[in-house]
């Protein structure tokens, strides 16, 4: 039972970064808030280690490791907070990355040489359908910039490329020490960041030590082991097609946080997002057949 609830464990973790990344931001830049987020992600890892005793890995699966992190930590984190910090509106990002599903299918057919059938791209387009919908209500156009809608890009890259090479070279690496050196390796990202963005005064108020600490206890630490184990466990593209889920949990967070009103069309949005959800899970798709 309780591993049936893991993918949706995951989405309510999973959807509460923009929410982190809202109250957070304003108290540092991109840089630095992800530099000391990922020094204390490994902190806690190192940690964990140390208490469960995991073994060490290997060159060659420290080399697999990093690659991934540098992907999904460094290249989509990196992305999306600095989207973020550069006007996009949250939702305009959240559309953005939310078309992971349909890039990673698509990444299967002429990379992996995957056949897609009718009923499933039809299932994928309409969680996209509802994606839009979700966030539409509330979506702003003006003054965003080609540099932020780029980062926005740069983290749906990552965050796509990323699950798929955890899924074909990280299997069956210790998950601890395997996230651990993902997060190292996106420091080489974060810390060039930090040192040639113009120069931002931390704040060390209590929402910006609170925000902090919920995105690597709850984000960095649980949310991404979560996500490392349905990698692991399942089809890659059924894992994806959770991510339809995030934007319509962000979007049911803000209006519990922030009484942000709920349009009746980002309702049925949220009812299409399931749906494809639902479809995408109930057909076998055999991608990661071609990568293993």
């Amino acid at each position: 039972m309780l591993k049936k609830l893991i993918p949706f464990i995951f989405v309510l973790l999973w959807s509460t970064g923009f929410i982190g990344a809202k109250y957070g931001l304003p108290y540092a830049s991109t840089g630095d808030f992800l530099s000391i987020r990922t020094f204390a992600n490994i902190a806690v890892f190192v940690l964990l280690i140390l208490i469960l005793r995991q073994p060490k890995l290997t060159i060659k699966q420290i080399g697999h490791a990093m690659v991934t992190g540098l992907l999904i930590h460094g290249a989509y984190l990196g992305g999306v907070f600095g989207a973020i910090e550069n006007g996009i509106p949250a939702g305009l990002t959240a559309i953005i990355v939310g078309l992971q599903p349909l890039f990673t299918a698509t990444l299967a057919i002429f990379i992996f040489k995957e056949k897609i059938s009718q009923s499933q791209w039809l299932a994928l387009c309409i969680g996209m359908l509802g994606l839009v919908l979700v966030v539409s209500a509330s979506l702003e156009l003006s003054n965003v910039s080609i540099n932020a809608l780029f980062l926005a890009f740069i983290a749906l890259v990552g965050i796509t490329l990323g699950t798929l090479y955890q899924k074909r070279f990280c299997q069956n690496q210790p998950l601890l020490p395997s996230v651990c050196w993902q997060y190292i390796a996106s420091l080489f990202i974060f810390i060039p960041i930090a040192l040639t963005s113009d120069y931002q005064p931390i704040i060390w108020n209590a929402e910006f030590i609170l925000s902090l600490a919920w995105l690597v206890l709850a984000l960095s630490v649980t949310a991404i082991l979560l996500l490392m184990y349905m990698v692991e466990q399942g089809d890659s593209a059924k894992v994806t097609a959770y991510f339809y889920l995030v934007p319509p949990a962000t979007a049911i967070e803000a209006w519990l946080l922030f009484d942000e009103q709920l349009a009746l069309s980002s309702i049925f949005g949220m009812l299409l997002c399931a749906i494809s959800v639902y479809v995408v899970n109930k057909r076998k798709y055999t991608i990661d057949k071609a990568i293993n």
